[in-house]
Order: structure tokens, then C-alpha cells, then sequence
């Protein structure tokens, strides 16, 4: 486990993304990386790369051209990663490259650790525009995780000794020519900072350093204090006192800071909501800081009042006047009333989980009667629904907002793959909470607070990632599926009709995101696209799919094409087309092995082999995809992908020894060996995946798609393989090679002594080119290519072009250009030609004299015919014979001829010609 300290400043970068360090190993280049850049607002945003995965872009501090102490935190076991700036945690979320407590993944060795460059081949292949601008100094690594103490300590200048990798020295490292090292002066902070801490039971106090942890909770930080205190000062004539003047009575306290907060039941909470309701509909007393406050803490325990058995009709009321309340408070002349307190309730979106909250408690009104309740007004709706799987026909589950100035409502729904996929897994009954919130303060707060940049939790490339300004211009709609009161992450599918007005006049392109409250907490949260895709986008609206159900918008952004998300649907479009027109080059390959009679040979029966194996590979790689929704045919595809693409290569290892044997070792038997070639050729693929799948069952498949688990060990059990055998069939082509030259060099002096070295400089060529041109598909020499895509994204387009139409390369080397095929072919034409030329010919025989005996036996004559032949060879002048060129059957003779009886021969059919099918008798 790394850990990283850096001091650094001077942050010239602005929206380029400036690596501050990259860590690389042989076989991953994007190992572990920390990149930052400073936004508009002069923030500076940092990400962390951990095994190709990208962390968002998340703020830490401002670039005010100060020292700053800046450390990163990552631990393998869940995922876990922290962003400290000078002592303090400023931000951290979990998930990242997680691999689980069963099978841990860190991070490889054998690396190379550079500063201030992005490495796009190992140790080197810099990028000028990626580099860092700036000072550092005082860089450590650790194996471990730091505490919180440990990190203040070393950032007050203390050196924390124990598993620590690497120490700052000048001696350790090797500084480029092009690098500056200067001198520079600043204050270590005190090595213990103490804090005053007040006695219990007296009114005395006592100081104590702050890195000790003691049992007392802060109601409010420091800033959100001020601002609750401004609040109150501006809190006279408010809608707070205007609702207890109408109730006669505090049914809302009018002290933001009193500590009365006090059981609320169902008429309690029903009476003070209808009262509130009506105050928000009359519009005279505006919305201040403290009355948002005050409605919110209402609302939170509104939400948390318990419902008794025969209150239900109370609860619905309830409900409505919850979704009221709620409207007013997001409507869009509230924003500024919202962005005063942001310091103090973090972002509107506690709104939405105070509403997720009230939804749950309709859960138990739900009847076998009632399986649907909706509570929709203008702007907010929710809904509950009971959903029984256990039902013959399933289909999908939508939720329908209509809108009066859209004409086509929103909606999210689970696909019915999906839940079929719940049926299978033996789930009888699911519960969906359903919510959606209009286009108003809402979207315009989420905007501000936390969506400048959409984040993208997907492995990163080499140009790493653009800051996207985006803003929130649809409603906000959200779906969670419950299975006895257990959250339940399937896939959905919504449409939102565009809201935002005033558009500015740039490239606008949708993207799909979700809002993720793990991602920098402090702020509430922010947008995250991770496992969100565009599905269609229209001027007016915008589809979207998601693999996961939580709260949804869509996010016009204003950016530049991200250039990795069109690689990667150029990359799948190549690869089904490629993997398409290959599967039908194999298919028609095979086809004329079996039909057209290609001659038994340990060689046609490894080609065949080779081509079922790829073939079937290929044809579950093209639908994969369609497998993905169901957990158990998912896994089904992805066991027989490993087998067959691992039955492929074997099959490729078995093409390379059959090479060996007849090229180079020419003395070696093959036919006692097919057996072993069968052996090696299914035997080891069926041993491979059984023995993965007895040690791995569990972490076999990978999350986001039917293939192997990368993110475990579980992956090497086909790289593994597939790189030996690439090793094995290089050297056996290096050998070929050799000893095609070496006998072409021979035969051209013996054939032409007298030629000119340029003749003979194109015979070795051409000896070294087309060895290597016939044999490179069949030992799978392509996909060495494979291993050089981490470099650039070129690499990647020549592996998939390459190995995508391996089969048609071999459909064009072994099938049209091979010469055991087009000889199987012409004698099939002839065998065709000398059936139509017999029955042509039989009506002659017939008419001859019932004493002709002609007998054919495995095209020989009888022993009658052949001395008749011989006795009218001597007596009869010679006859010249038009013969055929190549014959039509095995042991079938060149000449056919028909003898009479020996007392009268009449007729003699002495030969036919094989390029037309007309009969040439020959009369006496």
C-alpha cells in the first residue's frame, strides 16, 4: 500500500490535467496515479488512478500560491481512499478498484515511480502538456495506511519510520537535466497543537492536545454556527411565526438553536403540515433562511412519526400535505434562500431523503387490494408500489409523470429482463419507491453545489480526464427496489424531458449521471456518471440507462467530445463486425473441409479443430451482451468463453507442434500422436476452467460484463496460458523461418548459379515473408498485440482489427488458396462430368448385343474385360486417345473402353474428354 506526502504550489496548470506522480509496472502502465488541475473558481481538484481506475475530480484547496501539506490514501481490501490537505480530510469515498476481503489485489511491484510526468509506456513516453508545474518537496511512501495522528505528525515535520518504502533524499533520486532544484524556506506547523476543553461540572476549562479523541459531539462547525446566527437575527416576522399565530399555538419553534425537539404522532404532525400548507399558499410571508431551516427540521420529523393500526386514511393525508410543503419550499424564487444556508444543511438534496423517508412509511398501507399509492402535484410526486414476480407474464414496471407543459411524460422503469432476473433469483415480491422532483430550485442548487464536474468511475486512458462545467437541465427522478426491507441494485431505464432554459452558445451535448452521496460527504454529495450511458437524445428529451437505481438527472455539459467514450464505442463496433464476418469466414471454411472431400490428414484435422473452437468463441463474444442481465446465463457464457477461446489457443499450440514435426524434426511419426494433440487440444481448456471455477466460483465472473474477473487473480488462468502458448509458437515460427530460407538459398544455386543478387536478395524475402504471412493465424501470433494496448489506443484498434478477422484470414490462407482445397473441388467437377458422361453412354451399351459383358468394380475391369481389351489391342490399328487432364476418383483409369464380344465387336469407346460432357464413340 503507497502512501504519499507532498508539499507543492505554484499551480501554473489551469484546465490541463497535470500528473503529480505515476507509478507503472510491466503489466499495467496506469498502476497508480494522482492528477490534479485548478477549475474556474481556483480550486484545486485531485483524482487518484488505482489499477486503471479513475477516481472523480474532487476539491481540495484553493490555489492561492502557498505551501501546502497535501497527502493521498488508498487501502486494497475495500476500496477505501482519502485526499488530507495540510492535516485535514478533505475529501474521501469508497469503491475504488475494490477487490474484496477474499482475494485482496494490491498493488504490483517491480515498478517505476516517476514525479511530476504521466507515463504512457513503462518509464518513459512523456506527454509535456500532462506534466507538473510546480515545487515538491518532502515526498514519503508507506506500505500502510497512516492514522489521522500520524499524518499530523509528519506534517509537523515528524518522520514516521515504520513501513515506510520510501524517504525524501536527494541522493535517491534521479533528476532529469530539465528539472530545477532550488532552495526554498517555510514554518514547520507545532508538533502539537492544543485545544481547550471545558470540564464537566464546572465552569472551568483545561487544554489538551487536539489530536486526542474525546466523547463530546459539536452540534454545529464554526461556519455553519455564524450562519445559523445570521439567520436568526433575520428571523422576525417569518413564516415560522405567522404558522403559530394561525395555530394559536408553537407548533413550530421560532429558535433555530432550541434543543425542543420533541415526539411528534400522526394528528400532531397532520394539524401543523395543514397549517403550514395554507400559510405557503397565501405567498404573503417570503421563505427566509430561518424558516427553511425550521421547515426542514419539521419535515425530518414529520417523516419519522409512527403510524397506527386505523390511521391509514390519516397517513394519506398526511402524505399530500408532505408533497405540498415540499413544492413550496423548491420553488425557483426560493434559490437564493437556499444557497444562504448551504454551510448548514449541505444542498437541497436532504430534501430528497427526507422524502425517500416519508415514502417508506407508505410501504404498510399497501393491500393485496391496493398494490399502488401515487401522490403527485405540479412539481414533486412519489409513489409505492407492491410488485409480485411470482405472476406467469412479467414485463417492465414504469413510472409515468405527466407534465402540462410536456407532451410526453417522464419516466423511469425496470427493464423486464430485470426482472426476470429477481424471479430467477427466487424473489417472490419486490417493493419500488418511486420520486420525482420538477424542474426548480432543486436542479438550480444542484448545479452550484457539487456538478461542475460529472465524475467518471471508469478506467481511465492515457489523456486522463477533462474538467466538464456541466449544468442540471431535466427533473430529478429516483427508483429504489426493497425485498424485505433490503435494498435491491438493478439496472433502469428513464426518460426526461430537457427543462433548462437560456442555453449558452456552445456544443451542448446529455450526459446520464446519478447522485452519489459518498462522493466528497462535506458537500452532500455530487454527479457521478459511473455505469450511466446515453441510450437516445432528442432536441426535447433524453433516454438513459443506468446499472444500478438511485437518483437521476440528466446533465446537459458543455464540453468537448470525450474522445475515450468515442474509442470505446468505435472499439465494440469493430469488434462485432469484425467478429461477424469472421464467424462466417469460419463457418464456410469449415463447410468445404467436410464437403468437399479434402483428404484425411493429421493436418485438415487440427485445421478443423482450430476452426469449431474459434468459431463458437466468437460466436458467444458477438452476444455476450445479451447475457448480462441474467446473473446465471451471464456466468453460463462466460464459463464457455473461457472454454472455448482457451480450446483455441490449445488447438494453436497443436498447429505449432505439428510445425515443429514436419519442418524441422521431419523424421517424427504424427500418426500415433493425434491422441495427444486431443488431449492437449480439449483436455487441457475442460482442465483449466474446472479447476477456475473450483477455486474461484465465487469471484469467477466480473461485475459489468460476461468475462473474466479482472479484478482478481481469476483472469490469469486464460492470460496465463494464451502467453505461453504465444511464446511456444514464436520460436516454432522463428525455426520455420530459419529453415525456409536456409532451403530456398540452396535450391536458388542449384536451379539458377548465375542469377543476380537482386533476384536472389527477392527470393530470401520472399522465403522469409510468406512463411510468415501462412502461418501467422493459425499460431495466433496476433495477438501479441494484446499485450502493447495499454500504450496507445492505436494498438488497441490494430488488436481487435487483427484477431476480430482472424478468420477470415484463415478462411482466404487455408480455403481459397490452399491447394488440397481447389484439388478436392476440381475433383468433385470431374467426378460430376464422368456421371454425366456414363449415363450418356449407357444407351449404347444397351443396344449392343446382350453378350456384352462390361464389369466395373471400384473403377477396374473384371478379368474378361481386361483380356478382351488385350486382344483387341493387337488386332485392331491403334487409336489415338483424348485423355483428361487430372482424374475424377480414386484408382479411376485414363482410358475407358467398352468391348463387344469377341465374334462381333461393334463398338469401342476409347476415351472421353474431361472438359465438356458430350460422348465420343468411336465405330468400327
Amino acid at each position: 500500500m503507497f502512501r504519499r506526502d507532498s508539499r507543492s504550489d505554484s499551480w501554473f496548470f489551469t484546465q490541463e490535467i497535470a500528473t503529480i506522480f505515476s507509478y507503472a509496472v510491466p503489466a499495467f502502465i496506469n498502476e497508480f496515479q494522482l492528477r490534479g488541475f485548478v477549475d474556474e473558481e481556483g480550486f484545486v481538484r485531485f483524482a487518484l488512478i488505482v489499477h486503471g481506475h479513475h477516481s472523480p475530480y474532487l476539491p481540495v484547496f484553493r490555489a492561492d500560491g502557498q505551501w501546502h501539506h497535501f497527502c493521498v490514501t488508498w487501502q486494497q481490501e475495500n476500496g477505501t481512499w482519502a485526499i488530507y490537505a495540510d492535516g485535514k480530510r478533505r475529501a474521501s469515498a469508497s469503491g475504488l478498484c475494490a477487490a474484496g476481503l477474499a482475494a485482496p489485489q494490491a498493488i504490483y511491484g517491480q515498478g517505476t515511480f516517476i514525479i511530476g510526468q504521466d507515463q504512457d509506456s513503462l518509464g518513459g513516453t512523456f506527454r509535456a502538456k500532462e506534466s507538473f508545474s510546480g515545487n515538491i518537496t518532502d515526498l514519503h511512501i508507506w506500505q500502510k495506511v497512516l492514522s489521522a495522528e500520524q499524518i499530523e505528525k509528519v506534517r509537523s515535520c515528524w518522520m514516521v519510520e515504520q513501513e515506510l518504502v520510501f524517504g525524501w533524499s536527494s541522493n535517491a533520486l534521479e533528476v532529469e537535466s530539465t528539472v530545477q532544484e532550488v532552495t526554498a524556506q517555510f514554518l514547520c506547523p507545532g508538533p502539537v497543537e492544543e485545544c481547550r476543553v471545558f470540564e464537566v461540572g464546572s465552569s472551568g476549562f483545561r487544554y489538551t492536545p487536539c489530536l486526542q479523541s474525546l466523547p463530546f459531539i459539536c452540534r454545529y462547525r464554526k461556519d455553519a454556527y455564524w450562519q445559523l446566527k445570521k439567520a436568526q437575527l433575520e428571523s422576525s416576522h417569518s413564516l415560522v411565526s405567522r404558522v403559530n399565530a394561525l395555530a394559536e399555538r408553537t407548533v413550530i419553534p421560532e429558535n433555530i438553536f432550541s434543543s425542543d425537539v420533541r415526539d411528534m404522532n400522526l394528528s400532531v404532525a397532520l394539524g401543523t403540515l395543514d397549517v403550514l400548507a395554507a400559510v405557503l399558499r397565501e405567498g404573503e410571508a417570503p421563505v427566509k433562511p430561518s424558516d427553511l431551516l425550521a421547515v426542514l427540521l419539521l419535515l425530518k420529523q414529520v417523516s419519522s412519526v409512527e403510524v397506527q393500526e386505523g390511521e391509514e386514511l390519516k397517513m394519506l393525508e398526511l402524505s399530500q400535505y408532505y408533497v405540498e410543503v415540499t413544492e413550496f419550499i423548491l420553488e425557483e424564487h426560493n434559490i437564493e434562500t437556499w444557497s444562504s444556508v448551504s454551510q448548514v444543511i449541505r444542498g437541497p438534496m436532504a430534501v430528497v431523503e427526507l422524502c425517500d423517508r416519508m415514502v417508506s412509511l407508505l410501504a404498510p398501507l399497501l393491500t393485496a387490494g391496493r398494490t399502488k399509492i401515487t401522490i403527485q402535484h405540479r412539481n414533486v410526486g412519489m409513489e409505492v408500489r407492491k410488485l409480485e414476480l411470482s405472476r406467469p407474464e412479467l414485463s417492465s414496471e414504469a413510472y409515468l409523470i405527466h407534465s402540462p407543459e410536456k407532451d410526453r411524460p417522464d419516466y423511469i422503469e425496470v427493464p423486464e429482463e430485470e426482472m426476470q432476473r429477481l424471479k430467477a433469483k427466487g424473489l417472490r415480491r419486490v417493493m419500488v419507491k418511486n420520486m420525482w422532483f420538477g424542474y426548480g430550485s432543486l436542479q438550480h442548487c444542484l448545479t452550484d453545489h457539487g456538478s461542475i464536474t460529472a465524475s467518471q468511475d471508469v478506467a481511465a486512458s492515457d489523456r486522463g480526464q477533462k474538467s466538464l462545467r456541466t449544468a442540471v437541465g431535466t427533473a430529478v427522478i429516483s427508483s429504489t427496489l426493497l425485498s424485505d426491507d433490503q435494498e435491491i441494485s438493478t439496472s433502469v431505464r428513464y426518460r426526461l424531458q430537457h427543462r433548462i432554459k437560456d442555453l449558452p452558445d456552445k456544443l451542448l451535448g446529455p450526459i446520464c449521471a446519478f447522485w452519489n452521496f459518498s462522493l466528497s460527504p462535506d458537500a452532500g454529495g455530487m454527479w457521478s456518471t459511473a455505469g450511466c450511458s446515453v441510450v437516445t437524445s432528442l432536441p426535447d428529451s433524453t433516454v438513459c440507462f443506468c446499472n444500478h437505481t438511485t437518483n437521476f438527472a440528466v446533465l446537459l455539459q458543455v464540453y468537448e467530445m470525450p474522445r475515450t467514450t468515442k474509442e470505446e464505442i468505435t472499439l465494440q463496433t469493430l469488434t462485432f463486425i469484425g467478429c461477424g464476418v469472421s464467424f462466417c469466414a469460419l463457418i464456410v471454411t469449415f463447410i468445404l473441409f467436410l464437403a468437399v472431400g479434402v483428404p484425411k490428414s493429421e493436418r485438415t484435422t487440427v485445421h478443423k479443430n482450430l476452426i469449431f473452437a474459434l468459431a463458437a468463441a466468437e460466436a458467444l463474444l458477438m452476444f455476450s451482451e445479451l447475457a448480462k442481465t441474467n446473473q446465471v446465463v451471464c456466468f453460463m457464457v462466460t464459463a464457455f468463453l473461457h472454454l472455448f477461446f482457451m480450446a483455441a489457443f490449445s488447438w494453436m499450440l497443436v498447429e505449432g507442434l505439428l510445425l515443429w514435426s514436419k519442418v524441422v524434426a521431419v523424421n517424427m511419426s504424427e500418426d500415433r500422436r493425434m491422441k495427444f494433440y486431443y488431449l492437449t487440444g480439449w483436455g487441457l481448456p475442460a482442465v483449466i476452467v474446472a479447476v477456475t471455477l473450483a477455486t474461484s466460483f465465487d469471484k469467477y465472473v466480473a461485475d459489468s460484463r460476461c468475462w473474466l474477473n479482472v479484478q482478481t487473480n481469476v483472469i490469469w488462468a486464460f492470460v496465463g496460458p494464451v502467453l505461453f502458448i504465444l511464446a511456444v509458437n514464436t520460436f516454432v515460427l522463428f525455426r520455420v523461418v530459419m529453415v525456409t530460407v536456409s532451403s530456398a538459398r540452396r535450391r536458388s544455386k542449384m536451379l539458377t548459379p548465375n542469377s543476380s543478387l537482386e533476384n536472389q536478395i527477392g527470393t530470401q524475402i520472399w522465403a522469409t515473408a510468406k512463411p510468415i504471412l501462412v502461418l501467422l493465424p493459425v499460431l495466433g501470433l496476433t495477438w501479441v498485440c494484446g499485450v502493447l494496448v495499454h500504450l496507445s489506443i492505436v494498438w488497441a484498434y490494430v488488436f481487435i482489427v487483427l484477431n476480430s478477422l482472424q478468420g477470415l484470414y484463415i478462411f482466404l490462407v487455408y480455403a481459397i488458396y490452399n491447394s488440397e482445397v481447389r484439388n478436392a473441388i476440381q475433383r468433385m467437377k470431374d467426378k460430376k462430368k464422368a456421371l454425366s458422361f456414363t449415363n450418356c453412354s449407357h444407351p449404347i451399351n444397351y443396344l449392343s448385343s446382350p453378350r456384352n459383358t462390361t464389369s466395373w468394380e471400384t473403377g477396374k475391369l473384371s478379368p474378361a474385360a481386361e483380356s478382351a481389351l488385350s486382344s483387341s489391342v493387337q488386332k485392331d490399328p491403334p487409336v489415338k486417345n483424348i485423355t483428361n487432364k487430372g482424374n475424377f476418383g480414386a484408382k479411376i483409369p485414363m482410358g475407358i473402353s467398352s468391348i463387344m464380344s469377341p465374334e462381333r465387336p461393334a463398338v469401342e469407346l476409347t476415351a472421353f474428354k474431361s472438359s465438356g460432357n458430350i460422348c465420343l464413340p468411336h465405330f468400327l
